[in-house]
């Protein structure tokens, strides 16, 4: 069975802001989706068969992206679902790398194009970046602007992303889980409602995307006071436009007193934050404390690879 693994991410700065061409800086975790392949009688998910409504991202993309007959798909995830970190970026990622090794191997800028594709039509609305760094780890800087590094350049209707290889410096985060499981497409959309009807909430993109830009400063000259309070700011700009949630905000103000700076990541309503610490221990149990689930992480990992075949 060919199979093939992709990571989890974390935003770093810039989410929501990104779906308008803002710029964004996601890091690859090490936590790991892993999916596997064969040819079968029909398509099946882990035994089950196939349904657009509980398999959107694999029905999409088995009917967009492969023409090769019935798969028999065995998924097995260490990332939450509908935690912010990922697990639907993962997924489509590592079952679109487990097809390529089928058809003999892994062309990372091919994987990232057709799993954005999924992700936009299984959304409505999206942005390259998650399915970028799941593609290609480490760290992925999105712009609407070519700079150092460039990976691929994307477009969809007017937008466009320039997505760039970012490196990571040694950083230690703290994940905290609310639990509540929020599925993107419903946030970004609601985003999307507010940033139409008033100019106040399009100033707001405006002040995260240049919050990033100042971000990748911070990120290269790794100095982690300016980092923290920049990831601080971000998450005050997100909860402006609708995004956090009191059990997000629970857990960000438990993080901050171990903490350089706090926030949500990913869509928000409910999912994850992130705080970036040197006491992750202190951050871990304060989260805890709290209600929340708490992940200490290593980022800067492996993007989709192959995997040895299963027996």
């Amino acid at each position: 069975m060919p199979a093939a693994s992709a990571p989890g991410k974390i935003i770093l700065l810039g989410e929501h802001a990104v779906v308008f061409g803002k710029p964004a800086i996601a890091l690859g975790i090490d936590m790991r989706l892993t999916c596997a392949v064969e040819k079968g009688t029909e398509n099946l998910v882990n035994g089950q068969p196939l349904s657009e409504r509980y398999h959107s991202y694999i029905h999409a993309a088995i009917r967009d992206h492969w023409s090769g007959g019935p798969l028999n798909i065995t998924i097995d995830s260490k990332i939450p679902s509908g935690s912010g970190l990922g697990s639907s970026a993962a997924l489509t990622v590592a079952f679109l790398g487990a097809v390529a090794e089928m058809r003999g191997g892994i062309a990372e800028e091919e994987v990232a194009r057709a799993a954005f594709d999924v992700e936009s039509t299984v959304q409505g609305r999206a942005s390259p970046i998650d399915t970028s760094v799941s593609c290609h780890g480490q760290g992925v800087f999105i712009d609407s602007a070519r700079r150092e590094g460039l990976l691929w350049h994307i477009r969809r209707d007017s937008r466009q992303w320039y997505v760039h290889h970012c490196p990571v410096p040694d950083l230690t985060f703290v994940i905290g889980f609310t639990g509540m499981r929020a599925p993107t497409g419903p946030l970004v959309a609601k985003v999307k409602r507010y940033f139409d009807r008033t100019r106040f909430a399009r100033d707001v993109v405006d002040e995260i995307g240049a919050v990033t830009m100042e971000g990748v400063k911070r990120l290269r000259d790794r100095d982690v006071v300016a980092l923290g309070g920049l990831m601080s700011r971000d998450h005050n700009l997100l909860a402006i436009l609708g995004v956090s949630s009191p059990e997000l905000q629970r857990l960000v103000d438990a993080a901050m007193p171990f903490s350089y700076g706090a926030k949500l990541t990913g869509a928000g309503g409910g999912g994850s934050m992130i705080a970036l610490t040197d006491r992750p221990e202190k951050v871990a149990g304060a989260i805890a404390r709290r209600g929340g689930v708490p992940y200490v992480v290593r980022a800067g990992v492996d993007g989709v690879r192959a995997e040895p075949m299963s027996e």
